[in-house]
């Protein structure tokens, strides 16, 4: 993921906002209106949580704008109802016999948006100039990545420094948007404001912080997409408003990751709301490279300490979201119902029973006297709904006799801290629809972006499994050795999944059904972001 994407998904730092781009599931459908034949024509206008700086991979920290993204670019892999990660744009992706090199095949016929045609060159060229380069926020993501030849017009082979199997997985984001050589070019400082990528719709105009508006890609590789002439979408950062926009017929479609705004929108009337429960959620990190907390038993007294059910209430997720226990929801390949049941429950007595072992313990890990009681802070940034949070993990440690001091660290030096590891114990976000190898490889080997410090042997050899194979059985294992491993050493908390929302007035038709060239079934509206082509509006 890198540096620049993982300051964009912990943006909400354990509170009930996050980003999400492995897979996840679609809820309430069973509330959403018939959906009807497709239409052609009409357009609509799209509420965003935010804007974006700029509108090209690699320079754009895309955030609320993937969806825009969407509707730009054609990503070259996308993943499947079931999690698999499968060529969209490409026609093929395939390795050689270790998954040091990955030979990428493109459709025939494929053109940007100003005629330039997709080929092998604008592969490399896009490669080797703009996502590579050091400003590049996506540079870091492609670091493993030797080299991308090309081979002829339509293939190109993607050299690794070491296997890894789950590569393709990278193709899905920012580093498998292409965009025009072309116009990145004949732009410069400026392409991120000109954007011209495959997509189904095409660039017309960008008043920043106001509006961006597009058109229908008449030339579009899909035949018969897209359905709508055009979509304008509109930064309207403040939940009340956006939703009420919605309400008001100002906005057609809206996006939000706040649990209280899905419960609000689920009550809109003429409202069809596509959720999805990713693997997304909130929670604590522990740092395990600092006493007392490189003793599992404190860290143990901590999960035991805390009633999850009241602080996904505080967050407004009650009736909406499940508890979390592992880094993959219920609805992914990955989950694990062994590492559910291993995970901590709400126990206080066994809370107490751990944390008076350690407290009266001589040798303990802080240096201090037997039977004195620990003391620690706990950080979160000044979010209103976050400090009821912090407030609530206070008083269940205070009852165990910790001693617990909150403080309010403003988000760039909260993500400096857990870079850093410089802190006790803070709110945080985990996970995301990647790939677990991806996932579980940054949170758990030496590096920044460990941000915990925990590393096991048993982490080490299932990543190895990870990155060497793609056989979803031995996979699936790898994962759940790994999840039963941070069940019982427990390196962070967690506060419930995060449930996100695209609503949109039942005008609007089909916003989580799009399907792969081949009929595939697609995986739906992750982290409120949707494929626009497939989006059609009702007579």
């Amino acid at each position: 993921m890198g540096v620049a994407a993982l300051l964009i998904g912990t943006a909400a730092c354990g509170g009930d906002d996050g980003d999400t781009e492995a897979s996840g599931g679609d809820v309430g459908t069973d509330e959403i209106s018939e959906q009807g034949d497709p239409v052609t024509g009409g357009t609509i206008e799209v509420g965003l949580e935010a804007e974006t700086n700029s509108w090209i991979p690699g320079e754009g920290a895309f955030g609320a704008g993937v969806t825009v993204a969407y509707a730009l670019y054609d990503p070259l892999i996308k993943r499947t109802a079931d999690g698999e990660a499968k060529p969209y744009l490409a026609e093929s992706m395939e390795p050689n016999d270790d998954f040091t090199q990955w030979t990428l095949t493109l459709r025939e016929g494929v053109q940007f948006h100003d005629g330039t045609p997709l080929n092998g060159e604008a592969l490399k060229t896009i490669f080797d100039t703009y996502l590579t380069a050091p400003d590049s926020n996506v540079a870091s993501s492609l670091a493993e990545v030797t080299s991308l030849d090309v081979v002829d017009e339509l293939t190109v082979v993607y050299n690794l420094v070491e296997p890894n199997a789950a590569f393709p997985d990278i193709l899905t984001g920012a580093p498998g948007w292409p965009f025009s050589p072309t116009a990145a070019a004949q732009f410069g400082e400026d392409a991120g404001a000109n954007p011209v990528g495959t997509g189904p719709f095409q660039f017309v105009s960008w008043q920043r912080d106001s509006q961006l508006v597009l058109e229908r890609n008449e030339n579009y590789w899909q035949e018969g997409l897209p359905y709508l002439d055009g979509i304008t979408f509109r930064p309207i950062p403040d939940e009340d408003t956006r939703l009420a926009s919605l309400q008001s017929g100002d906005v057609d479609a809206m996006q939000t990751l706040r649990q209280s705004t899905v419960a609000r929108a689920r009550d809109l009337d003429g409202v069809d709301n596509y959720e999805h429960l990713g693997n997304n959620s909130g929670g604590s990190l522990i740092n395990t490279t600092r006493p007392p907390f490189d003793d599992v038993r404190i860290r143990q007294a901590l999960a035991h300490a805390i009633d999850q059910e009241e602080l996904i209430e505080v967050l407004g997720g009650t009736g909406l979201t499940p508890e979390a226990t592992q880094y993959f929801s219920p609805d992914s390949p990955y989950y694990s119902e062994d590492a559910e049941e291993a995970f901590p429950s709400y126990d206080p007595d066994r809370a107490q029973e751990l944390y008076d072992e350690y407290k009266n313990d001589p040798a303990r890990s802080d240096g201090q006297p037997a039977g004195t009681d620990i003391s620690f802070s706990y950080n979160c940034p000044p979010d209103p709904s976050l400090n009821e949070l912090s407030q609530l993990y206070q008083a269940f440690w205070n009852t165990l006799g910790m001693e617990v001091s909150l403080n309010a660290v403003e988000q760039a030096a909260h993500i400096q801290n857990g870079l850093a590891k410089d802190y006790d114990v803070q709110c945080f976000r985990f996970s995301s629809q990647e790939d677990p190898y991806f996932i579980l490889d940054e949170a758990f080997t030496p590096g920044p972006l460990n941000f915990t410090g925990y590393t096991s042997a048993v982490i080490d050899e299932n990543l190895e499994i990870l990155r060497t194979t793609t056989d979803l059985a031995e996979r699936q294992a790898a994962v759940e050795a790994i999840s039963l491993d941070v069940s019982e050493n427990v390196p962070n908390l967690f506060t419930g999944y995060t449930l996100t929302d695209v609503a949109v007035r039942d005008v609007v038709k089909n916003v989580d059904g799009w399907v792969f060239p081949d009929g595939t079934e697609g995986d739906g509206v992750p982290g409120a972001n949707t494929m626009w082509g497939f989006v059609w509006l009702a007579e």
